[in-house]
């Protein structure tokens, strides 16, 4: 948000500053009041939180076959964005420090991911060395685009958000504009 204006990322593409009663595509932003801002798509009204970012408003997730994602940073400046791993829902959070996709045992759990079939292999991170499964993810996506066959790896530490590394954000080309971050598929 900024002021009376909100930025809108519509299907994974380059965001937009929008004024109450502006459009985006079918999106038309209604009104923005403290930290909640009112849209309408196709007709249906929804609510969204600052730092929220929506997968999905009315009419269920886009299509595949995108070539672009467009995520705004929060108030820390990290990039966050809701996502699906092998088809179920996570929020992700742009870590180009980490080699690979990293989560938790705790996410590995909700998102369905059997870390125990991974081969045993210890990790450097911020916290120290620590014990992890590597092994491959069949898909990441976020909005419209879709990647395949992603190593990851599956620690015991905690994490606020599954880390969408190296492994992911290699096979797009990066550019950041201002608080947007623009991935490309190569």
């Amino acid at each position: 948000m900024m002021g009376n204006k909100a930025l809108l990322v519509v299907n994974g593409r380059t965001a937009k500053a929008l004024s109450p009663g502006e459009s985006l595509g079918s999106v038309q932003l209604v009104a923005v009041k403290g930290e909640v801002v009112t849209i309408r798509v196709d007709g249906a009204q929804s609510d969204l939180h600052l730092g929220e970012t929506q997968a999905s408003v009315a009419g269920g997730a886009p299509p595949v076959g995108g070539s672009q994602i467009s995520m705004a940073s929060d108030a820390s400046g990290h990039f966050l964005a809701e996502g699906l791993v092998n088809g179920k829902p996570t929020r992700f959070m742009v870590d180009t420090g980490a080699t690979s996709v990293a989560m938790s045992l705790a996410d590995a759990v909700k998102l369905g991911v059997d870390y125990q079939k991974g081969r045993a292999v210890q990790v450097s991170t911020a916290n120290g060395v620590a014990p992890a499964y590597a092994l491959k993810l069949h898909s990441v996506r976020i909005g419209d685009v879709e990647v395949f066959d992603v190593d990851a790896v599956v620690t015991s530490q905690r994490m606020p958000y599954v880390l969408l590394g190296n492994s992911f954000l290699n096979r797009f080309q990066m550019r950041r504009d201002a608080d947007i971050l623009v991935l490309t598929r190569r």
